[in-house]
């Protein structure tokens, strides 16, 4: 499928920029018109193509765009309108204490993301190629549309008019329709935008979120939460790239040990990533900058035409209606079951693991259900609802 998202994540300093930029080129040489978009605040694109950015998007090839997005130029003059929602937001409510609507957390990566739909959108790009922050920063980019757009729900009189209505489960399973825009507010118009971004973020057919590791113990260990909760929040991840592999024939012993480590690191990955494609890009005698350089990745590793097709690894959490009530399937591959926490509030299930959570909306219908039971098992968290009952963890 043409104008898709494809966004790269990894711990610092693995090489994501670089492997980015290869799919930049690989993309504008099959005649696609193709946005190589970096969002980490420390921008290096202009570095890695030896060419110089400023705060607009710029031409350097044909078929190939680069930018660097400075979210408080995006806010000012891309989205002067939802500041305006945003800044009654705050006011209405002073939920957050805030008189400066830049402080609000999170606020910067917001516009960057409405920025990269908007793009999307515009259909002027075939592709759209994120170089993202590292991990931890990503994982709070693509997550707050949804976070935000819960807390909107609760702490604003929405009512039924936006919840849900682009869920594919409130669509397929509950039939809820669209309502008439016109009858909305600025808010709910702003509620709107935050679920056509998240759904833009999860559809499985648009965008695709790719790892860069390297087979080093600390960075192997993060990859793996990583990919944790990248599922726990229902992205779909499609590739890992496994970046910075020592040749086995470099016939020097100073290096023995550590071909023997990254050996151990590389077998460890591919069994835990077994699911994903897989690319292993070696290491290079000299820094990957400049489009000559960069083209060595191109040759080297992204060979054939499936480079950019679209990988759906998994479906899509979903509820299923049963005999008892109703099952939700979430996957959390590589989670400690012992470590996963559970329970449901008014209007949502909480889900807990490690250090992140999530909150689940629950389907109008399922308001008068109670989760019943609970069982983690192939790396999918199965949560049983019926009418009362207690909790049966498994």
């Amino acid at each position: 499928m043409d104008h898709r998202i494809i966004i790269f994540t990894g711990k610092g300093g693995v090489g994501k920029s670089s492997v980015a930029a290869a799919h930049a080129l690989k993309s504008a040489s099959q005649g696609k018109s193709t946005l190589l978009v970096s969002t980490d605040m420390a921008h290096n694109l202009g570095d890695i193509f030896e060419v110089s950015l400023g705060r607009e998007i710029k031409n350097i090839s044909q078929d190939l765009d680069l930018y660097e997005i400075d979210p408080q130029t995006v806010m000012e003059e891309d989205f002067a309108d939802i500041m305006k929602y945003l800044t009654g937001l705050v006011s209405q409510k002073d939920v957050f204490g805030l008189e400066d609507l830049g402080m609000l957390p999170g606020m910067e990566e917001l516009f960057s993301l409405l920025k990269i739909a908007q793009l999307h959108n515009s259909r002027v790009y075939d592709r759209i190629i994120v170089d993202c922050a590292p991990t931890g920063e990503t994982l709070s980019l693509l997550k707050f549309p949804e976070l935000l757009s819960w807390y909107m729900e609760k702490l604003f009189p929405i009512g039924k008019v936006g919840v849900r209505i682009l869920s594919p489960v409130s669509k397929q399973i509950f039939q809820i329709e669209m309502p008439d825009r016109h009858a909305m507010n600025d808010i709910e118009k702003m509620f709107l935008k935050l679920m056509e971004l998240e759904e833009l973020l999860k559809n499985r057919e648009i965008t695709s979120i790719r790892i860069v590791t390297t087979p080093e113990k600390m960075v192997v260990e993060e990859t793996k939460r990583n990919y944790m909760y990248m599922n726990l929040y229902d992205f779909n991840v499609d590739g890992l790239y496994i970046n910075r592999i020592l040749p086995r024939d470099i016939n020097n012993h100073f290096f023995d040990e550590w071909l023997t480590i990254q050996q151990k690191y590389i077998t460890e990955l591919k069994e835990t990533f077994a699911a994903l494609p897989i690319r292993q890009i070696p290491w290079y005698e000299e820094e990957l900058r400049g489009t000559e350089n960069i083209e060595r990745i191109v040759r080297d590793v992204l060979t054939g035409e499936d480079v950019f097709e679209t990988g759906v690894i998994r479906e899509r959490e979903h509820f299923e209606q049963t005999e008892e009530g109703y099952l939700l399937k979430v996957r959390i591959p590589g989670a400690d079951k012992n470590d996963i926490d559970l329970y449901q509030g008014a209007t949502d299930v909480v889900i807990r693991t490690g250090n992140v959570k999530r909150n689940i909306p629950l389907p109008n219908i399922l308001r008068d259900y109670a989760v019943s039971g609970a069982k983690f098992e192939d790396g999918v968290l199965n949560i049983r609802f019926g009418k009362g009952g207690d909790q049966d963890d498994e």
